[in-house]
């Protein structure tokens, strides 16, 4: 009996841990009605002169209001500490299903007007040559 009620809260106790684990991340793929960007933009690609390191300090810590793995994630999956309480929840860079369609220029109109309908407020305070450079860091080294 004793063994049995320990088995038993063991496997709540993993189970719990696993459905906290995974809650963070948003799921794949996302659907999502974002506005399409404009067709001079939409097809626009400047990640091949843009540096996905600098990027990377701006999607870790320089953006502001605030820097994007707040709601993005470490991982780009959505499950940042802020981004648990969005609805939808954060575009999760890391899954390929959603991410497949989401051209660079499109990603540039995202960050630099936002979003309307979701968490994501637009980022005027950083330069072009800077959303570019959070763009190729993103579809570089989280996107999957």
């Amino acid at each position: 009996m004793k063994k049995s009620v320990l088995f038993l809260v063991f496997v709540i106790l993993t189970l719990f841990t696993v459905s906290t684990a995974v809650a963070g991340a948003a799921k794949c793929p996302q659907k999502r009605k974002t506005k399409k960007a404009p067709s001079s933009l939409y097809n626009k690609d400047e990640t091949g002169k843009a540096d996905a390191a600098k990027g990377k300090a701006i999607y870790e810590k320089k953006a502001k209001p605030m820097a994007c793995k707040m709601c993005h994630g470490p991982k780009g999956d959505g499950g940042g500490k802020l981004g648990a309480a969005l609805k939808p929840k954060p575009r999760n860079f890391a899954c390929a299903k959603t991410m497949k369609d989401v051209t660079p220029g499109q990603m540039f109109w995202i960050i630099k007007n936002g979003s309307k309908g979701t968490g994501m407020a637009p980022f005027k305070t950083l330069k072009d040559g800077e959303i570019w450079d959070v763009i190729k860091y993103i579809r570089t080294d989280l996107m999957k």
